[in-house]
C-alpha cells in the first residue's frame, strides 16, 4: 500500500507480524485494499513476476507450519488487533465452498476471509467508511450499506483469473448511491434488483432514490410519522423471495431516542407484509434471517440465538438454542450451520444488559468474532476471534463458490488502476458504404 493511500484511511494497518501458537493453521492478513501494482487481472499462465513481488510487499507471510498463528496489526491506535482461529475452520469453509465477509464500523474494514491454494487462512481487508449491512445476491455479486452510500460491489474476474496468483474474486464497488449519513443498517435486494435498506435514523425501510438521499419504502405502524430521529432503533431486514418480510427493532418507541430505555425487553419482530408485531419481550434483537422454514435472529441483549416459534392465532415466541458469549449481530447460515458475529459491549448502549448476568455466570468474557454453531448439536463447533483494538462487528455473509476473495475499496488508490472488459467478441458488422 503507498504511503498517500495511508494517508486517505485513517483507519488502515500496518507493520504486521506474525506469531505462532499450538492451536490452528496459519492465517494471512493483507494490508487494507492490497491489490496488483500495476492492477491487471491474470490468468495462471501469465501471472508476473512483477505481481508477486507486489503481493509479498503487501502481506504478512506465515511459514505453513502444522500449529496456529496469529497476525497482528494496528488499527490506528496504540493497542493491536490479533486474528486467531479453530483448527478446523478452513476445513469447514472449504466443505460448503465459502467464504467469509464481515463488517466492522469501529475498524472501518470490509474484511474477507478465505483459504489459500497452498492451505491456511487469508484474511483480506479494505477499508471502508463505516461499513454495515451486507447482501450477498450471487457468487459475484454483493451490496454494502457503508457510511453515507449504498455500494454494489462486483467481481471482475473470470474463472480462471487470479489476481496475484491468490484471489480468485476481485469485488469493486461499480455502483454507488449516495444517500447521505442514514445510518443505514441491513440491505436486501428486492425482485427488481433494488436495494432495500434499513433507514435507522428516519425509522423506515428505504431505497435509493435517483433525487433525494432515499424513498421511504414501508414504517412501522407505531411510528406516527417520517422523522429524523432514531425513535425505535429499527436494524434487522429479512427478505424472502425478494420481498422484504421481517425486520427487528429494539422497541415501539414513538420519541426520540426512546428505545434506549427499552432495551432489556422492549425487542420486538415485525412482519412487514402483514404490518403487525409477531413476536415481543426480546433485548435488542438483530439480524433475523429466514433459514429451513424458521425465522433465525440474534436476541443480542442475551447473548441467545434462537427463533420465532408460531401458531395460528397468538404472537410468537422466541425459542432459545444456543448461548454465545458476545453481543450478538451479524447472522449467515448454510448446510445446518450457523455463522454468528459477535461484539464486545459497549458504552451504556450494550451495557447492563442479561448479557452481563449470563457472562458472568459462565465465567466468561465477551468475545469479539464469530462462531460457527452446529444447529443440530446446539454447539460451537468453529471460530474466528478478534482481540485488541478491533472490538465490534456487525454484519456476516457467506460468499459462495470462491476459495480467497479479496476487495478493493471505493477511495484506494488501486480502484483507478484496477481495470476489465468483457471478453464477449463483436457480432460480425456490414462494411460501412
Amino acid at each position: 500500500m503507498t504511503k498517500a493511500s495511508r494517508k486517505n484511511h485513517a483507519t488502515t494497518k500496518a507493520n504486521q507480524t506474525a506469531k505462532a501458537s499450538p492451536m490452528a493453521p496459519p492465517i494471512e492478513a493483507s494490508e487494507p485494499d492490497a491489490a496488483p501494482e500495476p492492477a491487471r487481472t491474470h490468468s495462471h499462465a501469465d501471472n508476473g513476476q512483477d505481481a508477486d513481488q507486489a503481493d509479498k510487499s503487501r502481506t504478512a507471510q506465515l511459514a505453513r507450519i502444522p500449529s496456529s498463528a496469529e497476525v497482528k496489526a494496528s488499527v490506528d491506535s496504540p493497542q493491536s488487533t490479533t486474528f486467531t482461529q479453530s483448527a478446523g475452520l478452513v476445513d469447514r469453509l472449504a466443505q460448503l465452498n465459502s467464504a467469509l465477509i464481515f463488517s466492522s464500523y469501529q475498524s472501518g474494514l470490509l474484511y474477507m476471509l478465505g483459504r489459500k491454494p497452498g492451505g491456511g487462512a487469508h484474511l483480506h481487508q479494505s477499508a471502508m467508511q463505516k461499513p454495515m449491512g451486507i447482501c450477498v445476491e450471487n457468487s459475484n455479486s454483493f451490496t454494502l450499506s457503508a457510511g453515507f452510500q449504498i455500494m454494489r460491489f462486483e467481481n471482475g474476474l473470470d474463472a480462471n483469473e487470479r489476481v496475484n496468483d491468490l484471489f480468485d474474486g476481485c469485488y469493486v464497488a461499480r455502483e454507488t448511491r449516495n444517500t447521505g449519513e442514514l445510518d443505514a443498517h441491513d440491505i436486501g435486494i428486492d425482485k427488481d434488483g433494488r436495494p432495500l435498506f434499513i433507514n435507522t435514523r428516519f425509522n423506515c425501510l428505504a431505497t435509493t432514490d435517483s433525487r433525494h438521499s432515499f424513498r421511504e419504502i414501508w414504517r412501522p405502524p407505531f411510528v406516527s410519522t417520517l422523522v429524523d430521529e432514531d425513535r425505535c432503533h429499527l436494524n434487522g431486514l429479512a427478505m424472502e423471495n425478494g420481498e422484504p418480510a421481517y425486520v427487528t427493532a429494539v422497541s415501539q418507541s414513538d420519541t426520540i431516542d426512546g428505545w434506549r430505555d427499552r432495551r432489556h425487553n422492549g425487542g420486538i419482530v415485525i412482519d412487514v407484509r402483514k404490518n403487525e408485531i409477531i413476536c415481543k419481550g426480546l433485548s435488542m434483537p438483530h439480524s433475523p434471517r429466514l433459514y429451513d422454514g424458521k425465522l433465525w435472529l440474534l436476541n443480542s441483549g442475551t447473548g441467545e440465538l434462537g427463533f420465532v416459534e408460531r401458531s395460528a392465532n397468538t404472537n410468537g415466541k422466541f425459542v432459545p438454542q444456543v448461548f454465545c458469549p458476545g453481543f450478538g449481530r451479524g447472522l449467515a447460515i448454510k448446510n445446518g450451520y450457523a455463522f454468528v458475529g459477535l461484539s464486545k459491549p459497549r458504552y451504556q448502549r450494550f451495557e447492563g444488559l442479561a448479557l452481563d448476568d449470563r457472562l458472568a455466570a459462565a465465567d466468561s468474557a465477551p468475545w469479539c468474532g464469530i462462531q460457527i454453531i452446529d444447529l443440530a448439536k446446539r454447539t460451537c463447533v468453529d471460530w474466528f476471534r478478534i482481540d485488541g483494538a478491533v472490538s465490534e462487528i456487525y454484519d456476516v455473509a457467506l460468499l459462495d463458490g470462491h476459495a480467497c476473495p479479496m476487495s478493493i475499496g471505493p477511495t484506494a488508490p488501486e480502484m483507478a488502476k484496477f481495470v476489465t472488459h468483457r471478453k464477449a467478441k463483436l457480432p460480425a458488422q456490414q462494411a460501412i458504404g
